[in-house]
């Protein structure tokens, strides 16, 4: 059988779901979900279903190292739209709003009538000898643009583009590089544009320590989260390496590092952590006398979730060149054309993530574009508007204003 009509066949399911049921439809959707996959050069697989809905993945191979593009379609309703999902560094769309299975955003967006598309950078089926110095925002836009392209000529749909940190730079970037008539909307969850005066010199210090790293022949750097959360869960109290600031004789266990990574990031070392205003996860975390008698909880996202999420990564990996590229825009650096960016833009930063910088929203505005809001929710965290308990009531419908 032609390559083609199996891609077709494999894809069939989940685009009769996007085009509306019954046996024309389904004639139709195979057609245009079959000429999406020979597009990308991608496989179909059905990964998953529940009630209502239906996910396929394609797995884009072009010669390179692959990646997964999700689609996540509704089999009650026709999308409206499109609603394209782009991760933050190192996660992945299962991860990253595709977590709890249930309860999650891409369930959220599926349910308010959009065909949900997450983009996965290939760093996450990567390993770090297949990353290289040239995989910064630009080549994170190129294998967006060329998803968003052959959906678009596939469907025909408008379509928003909503990202999460990183995720939220490219979609950006993307949407300052013109990615085609229908685009409506871009959201911006909980990411950093110019900083100005001393933290934009940070920034621009930042920048050039990465590129010192590039330059160097290092192309990749590992959070470890996966093995972090891990560990927290399958056992707490055993002593990590680490010391703890208080007392550097004494070690955390592996639970307190864990909260204490995700409480109180800003902290930490290395050349990006200062970006948060306080860290990943909303919680408070006070020292005993003795690492065991530490005390610590989460405020919105349980640490099962967050393990949740982590499990569900590839690599974990996030390319230096990447890095170098978000300093940059952090910096003040011409990297985003932000007068160019004529979509309506909605931009939510949380309180303890992020925090309040708005001159990348102001510049947006500036070029003429009067459709631009800027927003801070209090006591989140990084990671809480995609994986906090109460966020579909809190700060998701920030995301999706009628």
């Amino acid at each position: 059988m032609d390559r083609r009509r199996v891609l077709a066949a494999g894809a069939a399911g989940v685009a009769t779901a996007a085009l509306g049921g019954g046996a024309a439809a389904a004639g139709r959707s195979a057609g245009a979900l079959g000429e999406l996959a020979g597009a990308l050069g991608a496989t179909a697989t059905p990964v998953d279903r529940g009630i209502g809905w239906t996910r396929t993945r394609f797995l884009v191979e072009d010669g390179g190292v692959p990646y997964a593009v999700d689609v996540l379609a509704d089999t009650a309703q026709r999308p409206q739209s499109v609603a394209y999902l782009l991760p933050g560094g190192g996660l992945n769309f299962t991860a990253n709003f595709f977590t709890p299975r249930e309860r999650n955003l891409a369930h959220h967006l599926r349910r308010l009538g959009h065909l949900v598309i997450g983009i996965t950078p290939r760093e996450d089926l990567a390993t770090a000898a297949d990353i290289t110095a040239d995989r910064g925002l630009a080549a994170h836009r190129a294998d967006a643009r060329r998803v968003i392209d052959a959906v678009d000529a596939a469907l025909g749909l408008p379509y928003r583009l909503i990202g999460h940190s990183a995720g939220a730079a490219l979609a950006l970037d993307l949407a300052s590089h013109g990615v085609g008539k229908r685009l409506e909307r871009v959201v911006v969850l909980d990411t950093t544009g110019p900083y100005e005066g001393d933290l934009a010199v940070r920034a621009g210090q930042a920048r050039d320590a990465f590129q010192a790293l590039i330059d160097q022949g290092s192309y990749v750097n590992d959070p470890g989260l996966k093995g972090l959360l891990a560990r927290a869960l399958s056992d707490p109290d055993g002593a990590s390496p680490v010391p703890r600031p208080v007392d550097p004789a004494t070690r955390f266990t592996h639970a307190g590092l864990a909260h204490y990574a995700l409480i109180r990031t800003a902290t930490l070392p290395g050349p990006a952590n200062w970006i948060y205003r306080q860290g990943h996860a909303a919680g408070t975390y006070t020292f005993g006398a003795s690492p065991a008698e530490d005390r610590f909880t989460l405020a919105h996202s349980p640490l099962a979730v967050w393990g949740e999420a982590t499990a569900a990564l590839g690599s974990g990996l996030i390319p230096h060149a990447l890095l170098r590229d978000l300093c940059a825009v952090w910096a003040g650096d011409d990297v985003i054309a932000w007068d160019r960016i004529g979509a309506e833009v909605v931009w939510v930063n949380m309180e303890l993530g992020r925090g309040g910088f708005p001159l990348g929203a102001e510049l947006i505005r500036r070029g003429g574009n009067r459709h631009v809001t800027f927003q801070v929710v209090p006591g989140y965290a990084h990671g809480d508007p995609v994986w906090g308990e109460q966020a579909d009531g809190e700060v998701w419908p920030l995301l999706t204003p009628r």
